[in-house]
């Protein structure tokens, strides 16, 4: 009776244990279903639906749109989009209404396209992009303040640029985290260093294939670079193209030689003329020098008569009361 009631008992238990076996199991493919949607989910929530024609747009916001032949800046772009490549294309404007809904944008690649102009308001609302590439275009000149917005700019690749020959002081004043800019292979022949000099974080500046015009006007590029030379990537490859007299040199050797030409010694007749001011100086300060003693002594003898006058008007109103 004993056994038989054990074997009872041990066949409760594995129909039960079986039972809770096949409970766990389906709890496991809930859960995984769960997890499944979950991510599904969130996916949808950090892309949102749609992206431009001919582009691909992945889980880690980048949107990929290189050498689709577009002749437009793509339309369609999810507004978290972290990442945007739009290099190899036939772009030739970047508008500032749609790019600047990208408020996330952190990297930039425009290269190789058609772009003519850019300005301030091109990138008025990019404050997070970090990186940004606008080599291989076709800009001319570069406006004043116009990466001032991007405040947390740290490389600006500007290279190969054949038009550009201008670009303006204060272009670039406003960049206080920029570490790399490279202009080298466009078309200039001065630069405005004095708002670059400046700049706190610059670790690194390319200016090497550009046809550089050795005279007076970048006096202070030649100088930066002969004394911070470590600063200039392909320094050897940074030369002028004219004055003929100077062609082939490179920048960073001709910084002193540029100032000597620049700030000449002085001639015979110059050292006449500042003699004559010192003398004319010195008498001029002599004079005034006698002029005030004079004023000095008459208002001192004129106390000291008012002084005795006034003991005599005293001596007499004594006398008078005796």
């Amino acid at each position: 009776m004993t056994t038989i009631n054990a074997e009872y008992f041990m066949r409760i238990i594995k129909y039960h244990a079986g039972g809770l076996c096949r409970l766990v199991s389906q709890c496991r493919i809930v859960v995984l279903l769960v997890v499944l949607w979950l991510r599904s989910a969130l996916s949808s929530a950090l892309i949102p639906a749609g992206c431009p024609e001919r582009c691909l747009c992945d889980e880690q916001l980048v949107v990929q749109c290189s050498g689709q032949r577009l002749s437009s800046f793509p339309t369609n772009l999810p507004l978290t989009t972290r990442q945007l490549i739009i290099s190899n294309n036939d772009i030739h404007e970047l508008p500032a209404l749609q790019l600047n809904y990208l408020s996330d944008l952190v990297y930039l690649d425009c290269s190789s396209n058609f772009i003519t102009e850019i300005s301030e308001s091109t990138f008025g609302n990019l404050r997070k992009l970090v990186y940004l590439d606008l080599s291989y275009n076709m800009f001319t000149k570069i406006e004043d303040q116009t990466f001032g917005p991007l405040s947390s700019l740290v490389m600006l690749r500007l290279t190969d640029n054949p038009l550009l020959s201008e670009i303006h002081p204060t272009a670039f004043s406003e960049n206080f985290g920029l570490q790399v800019l490279d202009l080298s292979r466009n078309n200039l022949t001065a630069l405005n260093a004095t708002s670059l000099m400046t700049l706190p974080a610059l670790r690194q500046l390319g200016l090497s294939g550009n046809p550089w015009n050795c005279v007076c006007e970048i006096e202070d590029i030649l100088m930066w670079m002969q004394i911070d030379t470590f600063r200039f990537q392909d320094e050897a490859e940074t030369v002028c193209e004219g004055p003929s007299n100077l062609r082939g040199l490179r920048l960073a050797e001709l910084g002193l030689h540029l100032r000597t030409q620049c700030h000449p010694g002085l001639e015979r007749h110059d050292y006449l003329f500042f003699v004559a001011i010192g003398f004319v100086i010195f008498a001029a300060g002599t004079v005034l020098a006698w002029l005030m003693g004079a004023v000095i002594v008459l208002f001192d003898r004129h106390g000291k008569e008012d002084e005795e006058l006034d003991s005599a008007q005293d001596d007499v109103k004594e006398e008078d009361k005796v």
